[in-house]
């Protein structure tokens, strides 16, 4: 091997050279399969976040990048001392030679889009002709402010003990679980306005724009990420505080692996990937990549129809078909039923029962709608009714976000971050921001502890009706074996959201017990979003202040008065040390609420900024002029979450407002009195 200096072209092109034979031979993906006994919660949670078909592809190829970027660095440094940055030495060439042989050039390759589609891709690609990627699924998320790593590059903070940042060490995540989120399931306080679709609702639309899958196991390694708690890249475990209630023993960690990072075209700063489009396109329903798309539509016949569970029904009413996985993570939380978990355009669909309830929903919506159509328009072929339903659930989701949620959540402030819609705006990208993934977790402070299930009468469904929340996970079996989706959502209509309070923000039941079906020790959602934030590279609570163009304050006093709480900023300042470093997601959720809403100026900020970007960036939204016909529009503007609840279960009574609490009956009207999507402007 030339024995020249680091910098030398020969040195660097035969390290290169190398390196790549050494990655792309050897590299193969070591996957974990479950055994015979129980599943962990860790098993749970991983289904949820597996990366799948091309974001699988897509993982990996940041995976090798990463690999053949370290190995290459220490190949070099045995040529020559001193610190130095691995991409300044590599010329163009050789940067694109690294990217083809990884399997990263998908991520610069430009597409060659169509002329004249009037249909979305499945994959968001082409929604921008001039900047074809933008919102597109397996790509970056969005950088509102520049990552910050404890290396720089890619180690998340507070992985070196006692380092100090702002000149104060960071706090374990799971200290400030305990210290600040900790609420006792009989110690909650009920929204008195808002229902429990409200909060379902808001994780129905996060999951059509934003999934962060877990690094697949990485190279040659099996994942050991419950049995150390060294941090060894995917690996990020949590520790426990020493007074910890729950630690086992003196060296246990909660597992947590990072999230997937993606080909960066500067290659050297670490990315987190959007598995999904960012755009509300209903992606939830078909799916956000080509492969998945087929596989969850009707193959038996050429109608248009999505597929249904072949061994279930609900009553007569279809039910969502079931992954074709031997060993299914949901089998495991009733092993004598056997269930396997669902199968939707998104992978989390069986993650909770209400989640499940909507999807179910919106399969039936589509195939009732593809049904109309066919008789409104019978020249037309499978392709187009298809389409042209996917069309209308896409607006439809748009509609119910807009002018049905998102001005109760954010109030008066909506306005201020989300004017009136005045068109397309190419120059806008509607990519979903890496902040936002981690502020939309809002909506977990409004989960309630219990899940219940009510009869045609709104009465408790016996037994079945109270059931705590951590027994519903992954629970299929649940639907098919007590009672379908109608006792859930009329569940969902008369229960009351949690409301946040800063001295109640988490439930013990998302605290201690998530994705706890068996004895072994449940995960805590507080600390997983919080670490989920460091391993993201977010910078902290005021830095995003500012970023906002709110105040940032700097001691007790200052976050006091921004928290309008002297003990909880007292709290904070005591674990934090100073306001910059209070991780973004415990500082965003602590603030009071802007008049009327349910989050505070810094969520309002984030949201409404993310949301105006999805609607101005997007070629296809509803009110686009050409996307629909001025009658379509008409038509369009009468539909409501109601009556889609109406034709697609067997409940006759209804709330006009599924978001607001109802009480029975004197709330309910009967489903005939709420108005129908008239679908005769669809007649071709």
């Amino acid at each position: 091997q030339p024995q020249d200096h680091p910098s030398s072209p020969s040195t660097t092109y035969t390290a290169v050279t190398c390196t790549l034979l050494v990655v792309c031979s050897g590299m193969s993906s070591s996957k974990r399969k479950l055994e015979e006994k129980d599943a962990t919660p860790a098993d749970f949670l991983k289904h949820l976040k597996e990366p799948v078909g091309r974001t699988r592809s897509a993982v990996r190829a940041a995976d090798y990048l990463e690999t053949t970027l370290k190995l290459l660095k220490r190949k070099l440094q045995l040529y020559g001392k001193g610190g130095f940055n691995i991409t300044d030495l590599l010329d163009r060439q050789q940067k694109e030679m690294i990217f083809k042989e990884t399997g990263c050039y998908y991520q610069i390759r430009s597409i060659k889009c169509e002329e004249d589609s009037n249909y979305r891709t499945i994959t968001g690609e082409c929604n921008n002709r001039k900047h074809s990627h933008f919102g597109a699924s397996n790509h970056a998320f969005a950088r509102w402010l520049p990552a910050e790593y404890e290396d720089g590059v890619s180690v998340p903070r507070g992985v070196s003990e006692g380092k100090l940042y702002n000149g104060f060490p960071l706090p374990l995540v799971r200290k400030v679980s305990n210290e600040i989120t900790r609420t006792a399931n009989s110690n909650i306080t009920h929204d008195r306005e808002l229902s429990l679709v409200f909060m379902h609702w808001g994780q129905w639309v996060n999951h059509d724009m934003d999934l962060a899958p877990f690094s697949s196991a990485g190279v040659n390694q099996e994942l050991h990420c419950e049995t150390d708690c060294a941090f060894k890249s995917p690996c990020f475990p949590i520790k426990f505080p020493p007074d910890d209630p729950r630690m086992q023993r003196s060296n246990s960690c909660m597992p947590f692996i990072q999230s997937a990072s993606v080909c960066n075209p500067r290659i050297f700063i670490r990315e987190q990937i959007n598995a999904v489009s960012s755009f509300l396109d209903a992606s939830m329903v078909y799916g956000s990549e080509q492969s998945v798309a087929k596989s969850i539509r009707n193959q038996t016949n050429q109608l248009g129809l999505m597929a249904v569970n072949q061994n279930f029904t609900d009553a007569g009413l279809e039910l969502l078909p079931f992954e074709n996985k031997t060993k299914s993570v949901c089998v495991f939380t009733n092993k004598s039923m056997n269930i396997p978990c669902f199968k939707a355009g998104d992978i989390r669909v069986a993650e909770n029962l209400g989640l499940s309830a909507l999807h179910t929903v919106f399969l039936r919506e589509h195939n009732r709608l593809v049904t109309e159509l066919r008789k409104l328009n019978p020249h037309w072929d499978g392709e187009k009714l298809y389409q042209e339903t996917r069309k209308i659930i896409g607006a439809m989701t748009q509609i119910i976000t807009y002018r049905d949620y998102l001005p109760l959540l954010l109030a008066e402030e909506i306005r201020k971050w989300i004017p009136l819609y005045s068109g397309y705006n190419e120059t806008v990208d509607p990519a979903v921001a890496n902040v936002f993934s981690l502020a939309f977790r809002f909506g977990h402070t409004s989960v309630q502890p219990f899940v219940s299930r009510l009869d045609d009468n709104f009465q408790p469904l016996g037994s079945l009706s109270h059931v705590p929340l951590h027994l519903t996970f992954c629970a299929s079996w649940r639907i098919m074996m007590e009672g379908g989706i109608d006792p859930l959502i009329r569940g969902m209509m008369v229960d009351h959201a949690k409301l946040m309070k800063q001295s109640q923000l988490l439930v013990e039941e998302l605290q201690d017990h998530l994705f706890e079906q068996t004895a072994v020790i449940g995960l805590d959602l507080a600390a997983l979003n919080l670490q989920r934030g460091r391993d993201h590279g977010l910078p902290g609570y005021n830095a995003w202040r500012r970023f906002c163009g709110l105040s940032q304050p700097q001691n007790v006093g200052e976050l006091s008065e921004v928290l309008g709480n002297s003990k909880l900023a007292k709290k904070l300042i005591d674990l934090y040390g100073t306001p910059d470093n209070i991780d973004l997601w415990i500082g965003a959720i602590t603030e009071p609420f802007v008049p009327q809403g349910r989050v505070g100026p810094l969520l309002a900020c984030i949201i409404g900024t993310q949301f105006r970007n999805l609607r101005d960036g997007d070629r296809f939204w509803w009110e686009k002029p050409g996307v629909f016909t001025l009658q379509q529009l008409h038509a369009l503007r009468k539909i409501s979450l109601s009556k889609v609840i109406c034709d697609n279960t067997r409940i006759k009574k209804i709330p006009r407002d599924m978001f607001k609490v109802s009480i029975y009956p004197e709330n309910f009207v009967d489903c005939h009195e709420i108005n129908t999507l008239n679908l005769s402007s669809w007649k071709a």
